[in-house]
């Protein structure tokens, strides 16, 4: 039996957006994936309801979580209101000791966006305190001491808030399933007009495809991929616990000397 993945973004469709090529890889060679997008995406749109918005957007994630063959968790909190608070913590805490996962993929830490930002914090701690029995999760589940790598992905646009480059430190080729990507973040259909109308993004698949074929530029070695860093293990794993390169072989390859 494959490990256990749990992926944490924070908008539905952030995860198809920079995790979902790796996610494919990993499902295919027998992982079993769990996906959670924190906010649920009802500020999404430039006319109708927030509550409307936010049903669209679940069932645009479930959509993509059964190509996939994941399990879709429940959205926590809703747009704009994602805050590193012990009560979405604890939540999310939850759904780890739930979940018992071996690897957890989350945001980068540097990103244009804090909501991005503010979930890749929550996603560590909540992991980091799997074990702590005395921090009582929400709804209460026992602690779990199990071992796990965590990976943030690049942040959207591949540059920080104040626009510097973030450079990956483990590329995972992603071309070999990047109509199988595609056609996931195409579910995403109520976000075509909105990023376009309100981030001047002309296409929204051409604009994962452009940020794929940078990476793999970066990689030196691949076409299209997805970059990775892995977070510091202590907390994590006593023996520095590194897993996606030994799932993927071939298909992952670190930075190289020449293209720091």
């Amino acid at each position: 039996m494959g490990l256990t993945v749990f992926a944490i973004g924070c908008h539905p469709d952030d995860i198809e957006f920079m995790m979902a090529g790796t996610l494919i890889l990993l499902r295919d060679a027998g992982c079993s994936v769990h996906m959670l997008n924190l906010a649920n995406g009802d500020c999404g749109s430039l006319s109708g309801s927030r509550r409307k918005m936010a049903r669209i957007r679940r069932g645009e994630s479930l959509a993509a979580a059964r190509l996939l063959g994941a399990t879709l968790h429940r959205s926590l909190a809703r747009d704009l209101e994602v805050f590193y608070r012990a009560s979405l913590i604890r939540r999310v805490l939850a759904m780890v000791r739930e979940v018992a996962p071996d690897i957890v993929l989350v945001p980068s830490l540097e990103d244009y966006m804090e909501d991005h930002m503010n979930t890749a914090r929550i996603a560590v701690t909540a992991t980091f305190a799997r074990g702590v029995a005395s921090f009582r999760s929400i709804p209460r589940r026992k602690a779990i001491l199990n071992d796990v790598a965590v990976y943030h992905a690049q942040p959207h646009g591949l540059h920080d808030s104040m626009g510097n480059r973030v450079r990956a430190s483990l590329y995972v080729d992603v071309g070999p399933v990047l109509a199988r990507k595609a056609k996931m973040l195409a579910c995403h259909e109520s976000q075509r007009s909105w990023l376009s109308e309100s981030q001047g993004m002309d296409s929204y698949t051409d604009s994962m495809m452009a940020m794929a074929r940078d990476m793999g530029k970066e990689s030196g070695c691949f076409e299209h991929a997805e970059g990775w860093r892995r977070h510091n293990s202590l907390g994590f794993s006593p023996n520095g616990l590194d897993p996606l390169p030994g799932i993927l072989g071939e298909r992952a390859s670190p930075r190289r000397a020449d293209n720091s």
